[in-house]
């Protein structure tokens, strides 16, 4: 059996810094080196996997189909020696990190904290689910190291992430009064998904009312579920007996919020670089475009439409 040769974890990674700066030249000025040194290193690479992987294309070079596989490869194989050196330097660190999220996110979690304590075993971590004014402010105060938020994209250490769709939520047993102001369950004057229905109700000419009022998000579901109005949310995690569309029963569409990173400037550290990107890695995949909710139950054909009348 023929003897296997041991590729070079610093050539993979010259050939990846090459092909995402664009070319052999600008990846010896990245890497401190000679155009020389990058082209003889690509060479022997070349000769290693035994087969083409750089073509020509006008005055520069361009993978082949072969070179494209190598790459794929080569980045995978950065990926675990990288996250190898992290775990076996994790396991030295021992500290503390606070972080928090509403609890629209809480779902994101689980597997943002499991990766993390796989990396850095012996870190302990405070968790907070609140709400954004509440998250921002122990932000400010430094009683928070990260959070994510929704809204206040105008401070000055906030990170867009994403934008979140908000919809409008009822029972699907609900049905609007007849020539009366529309009963809202709301949260409290600070959350940013009360403020934006009351604004679009306001803009629409649609009268409303506050019909209930909660501090927490589990009030609020069971404010909705007994019948008592409409709110304005996402769609994450809904319990069993609402229904949410992005107009619901001819109400104005809601539009989009950010979703915001925060971190306190004193916090550092590749712990604090690992959990920002695993945050920043799930809510990526969490705020992906869904497919248009369409509602479950209708409201009686132009109950909305009175309302707006009155």
């Amino acid at each position: 059996m023929a003897a296997r040769i041991n590729l070079d974890l610093d050539t993979l990674r010259t050939l990846a810094v090459a092909y995402d700066r664009g070319g052999l030249a600008q990846a010896a000025e990245h890497l401190g080196r000679t155009p020389s040194a990058i082209s003889l290193q690509m060479k022997r690479l070349q000769e290693d996997l035994g087969i083409p992987i750089f073509r020509k294309r006008g005055r520069g070079l361009a993978l082949t189909e072969a070179g494209e596989i190598a790459l794929t490869y080569a980045r995978r194989i950065l990926v675990l020696n990288d996250e190898l050196l992290d775990t076996m330097q994790g396991t030295k660190l021992a500290g503390h990190i606070r972080i928090g999220c509403p609890q629209d996110f809480a779902s994101i979690l689980p597997s943002v904290l499991c990766h993390f304590a796989s990396l850095y075993p012996r870190m302990q971590i405070e968790l907070h689910i609140e709400g954004n004014a509440a998250l921002l402010d122990s932000i400010d105060k430094a009683l928070l190291d990260l959070a994510v938020i929704i809204g206040h994209e105008d401070q000055a250490n906030a990170q867009t992430m994403g934008r979140l769709e908000l919809v409008w939520i009822t029972s699907s047993t609900f049905i609007p009064p007849h020539k009366q102001p529309l009963p809202l369950a709301v949260l409290g004057p600070q959350c940013p998904f009360r403020r934006c229905a009351l604004q679009h109700l306001e803009a629409a000419n649609i009268p409303y009312r506050i019909a209930a009022n909660s501090p927490s998000l589990n009030g609020l579901w069971a404010a909705l579920l007994g019948g008592l109005g409409v709110t304005a949310r996402t769609a994450f995690n809904l319990p069993e007996g609402l229904v949410s569309a992005e107009s619901l029963h001819s109400l104005p569409p809601l539009g989009t919020l950010p979703v915001t990173l925060h971190r306190h400037p004193h916090f550092t550290g590749d712990p604090a670089d690992r959990m920002a990107s695993l945050l920043m890695q799930a809510l990526e995949l969490l705020l992906q475009p869904q497919p248009k909710t369409k509602a479950v139950a209708h409201f009686r054909e132009g109950a909305v439409e009175r309302v707006r009348k009155t």
